[in-house]
């Protein structure tokens, strides 16, 4: 076993200003209905811009759902899913938040033992329910049904609207990165689906949808992700400054927190203080020797226990598919005047809505940008969706960049799933095959 007495994983300080800012917006959700606001329910892409420029209060299940898993307060959300009907296989996120919705309807008490006996101050317990869902998910199959089923739980008797988004497959013959035929009827689509999405919430708030907050907000958005993306940078140097892991701790806040001038400020701190131990010759690892790059979704109960465990072996997780490719990640697309476009755009470039050709291009560009070693695949036992691509990644990883590749398998929010044993073992073959590429060179 690898010795984690020591830690020579350097996290960022401006790290726990984060998490303050994370627990004062859930605080601030938990109380929405005793200032009585109304509240989202929604899965899948960033819509919380329109939330709040319709003063709606908002719960991103994905993110309710990783907060539960990385602060271990997952067991009783999970539990009550698992025996209201909800498998183990089904994406843990979705059964999270299904049990979350179980939890909180006190629905199938008579089903369900776990019902009763969860205490309501456990935090699994204490989202407000919806007045409505909003589903914005495409590239997958659980994501799609979610709200669905969620809306069931609750009885049929929430309203909901689903999204309609395209998969992007980049078959045309002009397809090509935010370019083609297919890109350009792609935002159009689901420009027009976002304005009927806007018909929705003033049909449920029973008031005009602001759209000048709307673009105030894209504003916001767009100086945080232009910061965002900076920071990132900054961490080509080698020795890194700053890595995956950091990056991971501030998705909450470029996905789903309030644009305000507060998140403009986070950051800026975060890439000044990377900026500044660039400068001063600080590292994220103590004794970086290895760059690797993370393929998949976080596994959340172990983002801490992962950082330590990489750095001890002297291996820099740089950059990955998850934070690197999704969350405001072009925000030159961002046009405050005319918000709905770069909104569009946005979503059709999650990484999960893309083809292969498109995942191919981003991998083998952040790899060449950051000058990376090896690439470690997270296989999520319950994200067919991201792992779906993976070993056709890392085929072109070997062959086209000649890079070290190894796979491993967790999950993203259910550690019943992680064999650390497994990981140390992948882990140290990957470095050795690094070390002999290395030697013949």
């Amino acid at each position: 076993m690898v010795d984690l007495l020591e830690n020579k994983s350097n996290r960022l300080r401006t790290t726990g200003w984060g998490g303050e800012l994370v627990g004062a917006y859930w605080d601030d959700l938990f109380s929405a209905r005793e200032r009585g606001a109304q509240v989202v329910w929604y899965n899948g892409h960033a819509l919380n811009p329109l939330f709040q420029a319709a003063g709606i209060s908002w719960c991103h299940g994905e993110a309710f759902s990783a907060r539960l898993a990385a602060q271990h307060l997952e067991a009783p959300a999970q539990l009550a899913g698992e025996q209201y009907g909800y498998v183990n296989e089904l994406c843990s996120y979705s059964r999270t938040h299904l049990g979350c919705a179980v939890l909180t309807s006190g629905g199938g008490a008579e089903e369900s033992g776990i019902v009763g006996t969860v205490d309501r101050r456990e935090l699994a317990s204490r989202l407000p329910q919806p007045d409505f869902f909003v589903n914005g998910y495409q590239g997958c199959s659980t994501g799609q049904q979610w709200d669905q089923m969620s809306y069931r739980i609750l009885g049929k008797k929430v309203p909901i609207f689903t999204l309609s988004l395209p998969f992007m497959f980049g078959s045309k013959p002009d397809a090509g990165y935010l370019v083609g035929q297919e890109w350009e009827e792609a935002t159009v689509f689901v420009v027009d689906q976002l304005r009927r999405l806007i018909e929705f919430l003033e049909a449920q708030t029973g008031r005009p949808f602001d759209h000048d907050r709307l673009g105030e907000v894209m504003t916001y958005i767009k100086q945080a992700s232009e910061l965002r993306r900076e920071g990132m940078e900054l961490c080509r140097s080698s020795p890194a400054p700053a890595t995956y892991w950091d990056w991971v701790a501030s998705i909450a806040h470029i996905n789903f927190m309030p644009a305000e001038e507060r998140l403009v400020d986070y950051f800026r701190d975060v890439r000044d203080e990377v900026a500044d131990r660039l400068a001063r010759g600080e590292s994220g690892v103590a004794n970086e020797r290895y760059r690797l790059y993370f393929d998949g979704i976080m596994n959340w109960n172990k983002l801490g226990w992962l950082a330590r465990k990489f750095a001890d072996v002297d291996a820099s997780v740089i950059c990955g598919r998850y934070t690197h490719q999704n969350f405001w990640q072009e925000p030159q697309l961002i046009d405050p005047a005319d918000p709905l476009r770069g909104l569009a755009q946005h979503y059709l470039l999650c990484s999960n809505s893309q083809g292969f050709k498109t995942l191919k291009r981003g991998m083998l560009s952040d790899c060449e940008d950051y000058a990376i070693d090896g690439v470690l695949f997270h296989a999520s036992r319950t994200c067919r969706a991201y792992t779906n691509h993976q070993h056709l990644l890392a085929r072109v990883a070997e062959d086209q960049a000649g890079l070290s590749t190894a796979f491993f398998e967790g999950d993203i929010a259910d550690e019943a799933f992680y064999n650390d044993e497994i990981l140390e073992t992948r882990l140290a073959a990957l470095l050795e095959t690094i070390d002999a590429r290395r030697a013949r060179v």
